[in-house]
């Protein structure tokens, strides 16, 4: 009687342990599924945090950095050692003439282990000798190598622009990831604006249908008002979803370019400071976008490195110095049977320390390889030139088109503007006669729509006109938000 409640009494401290864990995984359930709210400077430090295509950049810039700061590695010599076991095919005898001593030793051969020969030894007899040599023989040999070249020293500086033209590159990459996320996030508030424009839209449509079924029923209408208001309706659906999807794709490679899931849902802060619409001087702006905008300074900087490189190139056809010291020991016994270590005569020791001055002479031909190379540089950087001119032109033509594009938006805003106070006045006027009863509810619907209508198409000026501010300020190579906040270059 007394194992069902100690069933009950154990399940229950199961439970109530487990109520922690499923606590913390509610908790991160909610969190996982949270709306993130976010304003456009905080998307802007995220993304410069966590963005894949930075991150490999940076990862390049860090190269050539590491190459930049060992570039010296040139001036370590090379060292090489070497260990060898050969092996006589045959066996080989050495022979010759030696004199006999009278103790019977024979001068000039390997005397035995401990055996002298005795001082004042008279010598007396010759006769010859052979002697079977090792078949094995051991040898080691180390060489220390440097090859020194004015060109090396250019190459170092070569290293340097590189390295200085990768953190070049790399500032830009960051400029226009701001940039394309800056108009990418404006992008998103006016998209979000115009969903919901949509909706109250269909929402308009639907009380439409309603009124007009009802008086159709009532015998006020004939059917085809009521088909009319139908269709009406249903041709929003497509433009409501084609929307919808559209804000979705936005907001999945808004949080792809912030590093985060593509399914992670945005709270957007709008943007609580005003448009100011600011006078531009054309002319200055040309003049700071062709010095300051990050393309073209990427670009000096490519080909100030083809220069060093081609100058480096042309050193290399003057004569270079060779510093080089070998040496060797090669063991005369047989390594198998006689002791390594016993006496330094058993091993025969040589080397050689060498200066040289070389030149390649083949070198100073015209049609020779290191001309050739030469002239392919000088190819390049007369494109390069010829595209930095190119680019100059067109960031001119950019910054001209962008400034009257600027004016022209301005001036639209301007009648948008007057737009919007007649809606303001129609959607006021509308309310006072609904509340005097000479209008009714749907006709108060209608011009309030109206109004929001005036009022997104505003937006759509203010999204164009800070898209503009935002591609100058790229283009001049200055902090977004400078020509805003100085009001302008006039």
């Amino acid at each position: 009687m007394y194992k069902p409640r100690l069933k009950g009494r154990i399940l229950s401290v199961l439970l109530l342990a487990l109520l922690p864990l499923g606590a913390v995984l509610a908790q991160e359930e909610i969190q996982e599924n949270a709306v993130r709210r976010i304003d456009v400077d905080e998307a802007v430090a995220l993304a410069l945090k966590n963005n894949l295509s930075l991150k490999r950049q940076q990862v390049e810039v860090s190269t050539k950095k590491r190459n930049s700061d060992t570039s010296w590695k040139s001036f370590i010599p090379g060292i090489q050692a070497g260990a060898s076991l050969i092996g006589d095919n045959e066996q080989t005898t050495s022979s010759g003439i030696a004199a006999i001593a009278p103790s019977g030793l024979i001068a000039g051969m390997p005397l035995p282990p401990n055996t002298s020969l005795p001082s004042g030894t008279d010598v007396y007899l010759s006769a010859p000798y052979s002697i079977d040599l090792p078949r094995w023989h051991i040898a080691g040999q180390i060489q220390v190598s440097l090859n020194i070249s004015v060109a090396m020293f250019e190459a170092m500086k070569t290293l340097r622009l590189n390295y200085e033209g990768g953190l070049v590159g790399y500032d830009k990459a960051k400029i226009q990831l701001e940039r394309d996320l800056r108009k990418s996030y404006y992008q998103m508030l006016l998209v979000q604006e115009q969903v919901e424009l949509l909706s109250e839209s269909f929402a308009a449509a639907e009380r439409q249908v309603a009124v007009a079924e009802a008086n159709y029923r009532a015998g006020l209408a004939p059917e085809l008002t009521l088909l009319q208001a139908q269709v009406s309706r249903e041709n929003m659906k497509p433009q409501m979803d084609q929307a919808e999807n559209g804000l979705k794709m936005l907001h999945a490679q808004f949080a792809m370019n912030l590093g985060l899931p593509y399914d992670t849902q945005f709270e957007l802060v709008s943007a609580q400071e005003e448009t100011n619409y600011i006078p531009l001087d054309v002319a200055e702006l040309v003049r700071r976008a062709s010095t300051g905008k990050p393309d073209i300074k990427e670009l000096r900087y490519n080909i100030l490195t083809l220069k060093s490189s081609r100058k480096a190139q042309l050193l290399a056809l003057t004569p270079g110095l060779s510093l080089s010291w070998n040496g060797t020991s090669a063991f005369i016994k047989d390594p198998w049977k006689d002791s390594w270590f016993d006496s330094s005569d058993n091993w025969q020791k040589g080397g050689s320390f060498t200066i040289a001055l070389g030149w390649k002479l083949d070198s100073l031909i015209p049609w020779s390889t290191g001309f050739q190379a030469i002239k392919d540089i000088d190819d390049n950087i007369t494109t390069v030139n010829l595209g930095l001119d190119q680019l100059i032109q067109g960031t001119e033509i950019e910054v001209y088109n962008t400034v009257l594009q600027l004016e022209k938006t301005r001036i639209t805003a301007e009648t948008q503007q007057k737009a919007i106070d007649l809606a303001e006045k129609s959607f006021q006027l509308t309310e006072e006669a609904y509340r005097a009863g000479l209008q009714d509810l749907l006709q108060v619907q209608n011009a309030e729509l109206s109004l929001r209508q005036a009022r997104v198409q505003m937006l759509e000026q203010e999204f164009n006109y800070r898209n503009g501010l935002i591609d100058l300020e790229y283009s001049i190579g200055v902090p977004f938000g400078t020509l805003s906040s100085q009001g302008g270059t006039k």
